[in-house]
């Protein structure tokens, strides 16, 4: 490596560091499960999967409806 990059100064943080201890300690304080102290959290972590699964009970109970009832047959 050249002497020039081991002399460059390190690159600023991304957030502030007040900023980040600020959300840890809230976070350490929040008494929820760990996958669900975020803001949208609960939609990801909740939501999405109870529509997942609801749709895919619903395609399934229909399939099962229309094969029992010989509906919806390709000829």
């Amino acid at each position: 490596m050249s002497s020039s990059m081991a002399a460059a100064a390190p690159e600023p943080p991304f957030r502030p560091r007040e900023k980040l201890v600020e959300k840890q300690r809230y976070f350490q304080s929040v008494h929820k499960p760990t996958y669900l102290k975020g803001r949208y959290d609960a939609i990801t972590s909740v939501a999405i999967p109870l529509a997942l699964a609801a749709s895919s009970v619903f395609l399934v109970g229909r399939g099962i409806y229309n094969m029992s009832h010989g509906i919806g047959k390709k000829e």
